[in-house]
């Protein structure tokens, strides 16, 4: 796999180039960079929604909106009618799997540095709506069953109506996230000299359902006025289930029972509003989330000896809040535009823990848990100016910079808060040469995000590791360092190549805590640097007519020092390479089609103090499918997941103590059985 993506480069530019697989707008000033993909350049895969066309562009990766601090600058390279969809729950990708295949007009590729968007880099998907939109909605229903250990995933589905009534758009939308898990079989205990000393045969599953009903409206206002209201409510549930038969050499055999309860809700509430003001326009948002989450994770030791059952209970009823202001205004001078943006955020958690013990007698009795309880809250202000201009017919230039303050504390404790000045900004280029090649290159200075569990005690009874919590965690910065080149290949295709490099200060990762404690944690600094590719290949020329390949191929090498050995070694969790490869055929003059997806996704180890972990699942996951594309209109898929018989596989060393001081224990090796998961698919417009 090292070698795949220079094979991969290479291939692809040795396919034919004698059409254009696109209609290309005209190459003048900055559209230059601009491809252009009408409604009939899909009909081959039938689409019901703008998201199945969005996702059929050649050579066009999709990336999910970051979940940065507050709103920020753009990160989702997808807009609709040239506007970023700024909110947290789901961006514009989720509101194109609302929007019928008849309503999109058509969908432009071109460079960000042409949008004066701050934040984006490479290229950006702009999905262009017909004016007169037609009132009607979609839905899709997509049941699985796996063979073994999980329960069914009977309603996995969405169902949502769009319309227009006088100046008011609006959508409503009830949606079934779903999801399931589960492994089974052995997990093999080996003392320090390599003799087994414990055999667990496990069955583990779980299942998460978040019904999310959704509103949203939009409305055109007086003059050019228009704004947005999304209200959205999802309650949701996750237990687990994790059961392991405990057989060990010197006989005190037993049964372990883990089962967790979660079921909670959360509300989100987003508006928008724009007017023209002065020479530009002015834009305000306005952002609301809340969620409960009330977990309880239980754990209970059975000895076949008669013993008293042993056993612990871990609480946490937790209610995590976000409030975000923000205001942009924009406005052009001559060739240049410009934007300043103003944000307030303010998020919190405020977690309730508690720990108990099995008495003798059955009885959960509750005990100390230093750290399981507080208040963490985070006040942040930022300022953003962008500045984007052409500096040539096919060279655009954007620059933005700024900074954030922001106040961290635990509310509940006796720290004083800790207060922040972080500069931000970026700046993009973007270059095509001619109409085959394209090139962009970003610099950035970034603040990432943290997560305020981290603040706050979490142990995890499974691992029976202690996660103390730490007061001092503060966000990561970095200086990022990313070019992207893109190779159009005519009626072949299209390849890109994107790297990047991060130096990273304050990175995230496993540190100590205190005398003998352990936790997440800053250590000083770090670096990424990695390589993605992304090409389409069509098969047409070929003389395979219908057949195409997406594959996108990666790697990264991410470097930290060990604060226990003083080494370097990888980021704790790292994903280090992966795969993605997927072959479909749609049949010539049929309403017919097959195909092949596989993946391989392969991780670092995590690194605590007291042991080191991996787990991974593979090598490779493949499915084939069978889709028909009018079944009294309907588009009807049947898939079968795992078809290599991917394993889950996870090898930890837990040691007496300090890893570099201490002697190996135990060492743990899961092989476990995932097997085939069969899935059906059935999707429509009313």
């Amino acid at each position: 796999m090292r070698l795949a993506i220079p094979l991969l480069l290479a291939g692809t530019a040795l396919l034919p180039r004698s059409a254009t697989a696109q209609t290309a707008a005209p190459a003048t000033g900055a559209a230059a960079a601009k491809q252009i993909f009408l409604p009939e350049d899909f009909t081959r895969f039938a689409p019901k929604t703008a998201y199945d066309m969005l996702a059929q562009v050649p050579g066009f990766t999709l990336r999910s909106a970051d979940q940065e601090r507050g709103l920020g600058q753009a990160s989702e390279n997808v807009l609709i009618n040239g506007e970023r969809i700024a909110n947290k729950t789901g961006g514009a990708i989720a509101e194109l799997q609302r929007i019928a295949a008849a309503n999109v007009a058509r969908i432009e590729l071109v460079d960000a540095s042409t949008l004066g968007i701050a934040g984006l880099a490479g290229q950006v998907a702009n999905v262009i709506l017909t004016d007169a939109r037609k009132a009607g909605g979609q839905f899709e229903w997509r049941p699985d069953f796996r063979a073994h250990y999980s329960r069914p995933n009977r309603y996995r589905g969405s169902i949502s109506y769009s319309g227009k009534s006088g100046v008011v758009d609006y959508t409503a939308s009830l949606e079934d996230q779903a999801g399931r898990g589960a492994i089974g079989g052995p997990e093999l205990f080996y003392a320090a000299d390599g003799s087994l000393i414990e055999r667990r045969e496990e069955v583990f599953h779980s299942e998460s359902d978040t019904v999310t009903a959704k509103l949203k409206l939009g409305f055109d206002g007086p003059r050019t006025s228009k704004g947005h209201l999304t209200l959205g409510y999802s309650p949701y549930w996750g237990p687990v289930y994790d059961k392991e038969q405990r057989f060990r050499a010197d006989g005190n055999n037993s049964t372990r029972l883990r089962r967790n309860r979660l079921d909670g809700w959360m509300y989100d509430i987003n508006a928008d509003y724009e007017f023209a003001f002065g020479p530009g326009r002015f834009k305000i948002i306005g952002l609301r989330h809340f969620d409960h989450e009330p977990l309880v994770s239980t754990q209970i030791d059975s000895f076949a000896s008669g013993a008293p059952d042993q056993g612990t209970r871990f609480g946490r009823n937790s209610h995590i809040t976000e409030t975000i202001a923000r205001a942009e205004y924009g406005w052009k001078m001559g060739k240049n535009d410009l934007q300043v943006s103003f944000e307030r955020a303010v998020n919190g958690l405020d977690q309730r823990g508690s720990l108990a013990a099995l008495d003798p007698g059955g009885t959960f009795v509750p005990v100390p848990f230093p750290g399981g309880s507080g208040i963490v809250r985070e006040v942040r202000h930022e300022g953003i100016v962008t500045f984007s201009r052409p500096l040539a017919s096919n060279l655009n230039l954007q620059v933005a910079g700024g900074a954030e303050t922001s106040s961290l504390e635990r509310v509940d404790g006796d720290v004083p808060a800790r207060r922040f000045f972080r500069p931000k900004g970026s700046v993009t280029l973007g270059w095509q040469p001619d109409k085959q090649w394209d090139l962009s290159l970003k610099l950035r200075r970034r603040v990432g995000q943290i997560s305020f569990y981290d603040f706050l005690a979490q142990p995890n009874l499974k691992s029976e590791r202690q996660n103390t919590g730490n007061p001092d965690l503060v966000p990561p910065q970095s200086w990022e360092a990313e070019m992207e080149v893109g190779r159009a290949l005519g009626a072949a295709g299209k390849t890109r190549l994107r790297g990047y490099y991060h130096r990273i200060e304050d990175i995230i990762d496993i540190v100590p805590i205190g005398a003998d404690g352990e936790g997440v944690g800053n250590l000083p600094r770090a670096t990424r640097f990695g390589l993605v590719s992304t090409s389409t290949i069509q098969f047409a020329p070929l003389g395979l007519a219908g057949a195409k390949l997406d594959a996108t191929l990666g790697i990264e090498i991410a470097r930290v020092r060990d604060p226990l050995t003083g080494a370097m070694r990888a980021i704790s969790g790292t994903q280090d390479r992966w795969a993605e490869l997927s072959f479909r055929h749609d049949i010539p003059k049929t309403d017919l089609a097959w195909g092949i997806d596989a993946s391989s996704y392969h991780y670092q180890p995590y690194y605590y103090l007291t042991e080191v972990n991996q787990e991974n699942e593979g090598p490779w996951f493949a499915n084939i499918y069978a889709e028909h594309k009018d079944v009294g209109g309907l588009t009807l898929r049947v898939q079968v997941g795992n078809i290599l018989n991917a394993r889950h596989r996870y090898d930890r060393q837990v040691y007496d103590g300090r890893r570099t001081s201490s002697p190996l224990v135990i060492r743990q090796v899961n092989n476990q059985l995932i097997g085939p998961i069969f899935t059906f698919t059935a999707r429509g417009s009313f």
